[in-house]
């Protein structure tokens, strides 16, 4: 289902590209006196959007500008929901097991990221520790966000880290492999006067 809306996605995506830039291509070309298709509305640089009669023909109606501006808003609320679904990556719900005998379980993303920040974070100097699964059910992979205190070492942190937490997840799910991918980050403190 995931790969189908991000197919659909992609085609609407380009569809809309594709529409933007064929229409202000052609805008473009009328507002530089350039020859247009007889069959575009504006052929020049002194022709407008709407013609006076077309503005006006509404303008006794009460209800016509708060329905127009109305749906231009829905129109741009849309949008902008679209353009930040774009920026979201989407976690992954649950993760399949192999239980032995050919059977599978499932296992909730969430849960699994729950137990994988508390290892982290109870690892020697992180001060907290983020998870998120992303990929597919049978083959999940991470995002590690750890938070070092000033005294960590960032490679035993690493060290640590795929040994301990990712070690017990892969055990624990019966996974070959967990990619992952580690941001490391040190808490902010003050400088110390030495005297």
């Amino acid at each position: 289902m995931t790969r189908v809306l991000r197919r659909v996605n992609r085609i609407a995506l380009a569809l809309a590209g594709l529409l933007l830039l064929v229409g202000g291509g052609a805008v473009l070309a009328a507002g530089l006196d350039l020859s247009v298709p007889s069959w575009w509305p504006w052929s020049g640089p002194d022709d407008v959007l709407l013609t006076r009669s077309q503005r006006q023909h509404w303008r006794d109606e009460s209800w016509w500008w708060p329905v127009v501006i109305a749906v231009l808003g829905v129109v741009v609320l849309l949008a902008l929901w679209w353009l930040i679904a774009q920026f979201r990556r989407a976690r992954l719900r649950e993760v399949l097991v192999d239980s032995g005998g050919g059977e599978e379980a499932v296992l909730r993303g969430r849960a699994l990221e729950t137990v994988l920040e508390a290892d982290a974070a109870a690892q020697e100097g992180v001060a907290r520790a983020r998870v998120a699964l992303t990929g597919r059910r049978a083959a999940p992979r991470t995002r590690v966000a750890l938070l070092l205190e000033p005294y960590a070492s960032p490679a035993d942190a690493l060290t640590t880290l795929s040994a301990q937490a990712l070690g017990n997840a892969r055990t624990s799910a019966g996974l070959t492999a967990l990619p992952t991918e580690a941001r490391l980050r040190a808490v902010k403190h003050r400088a110390r006067r030495v005297t």
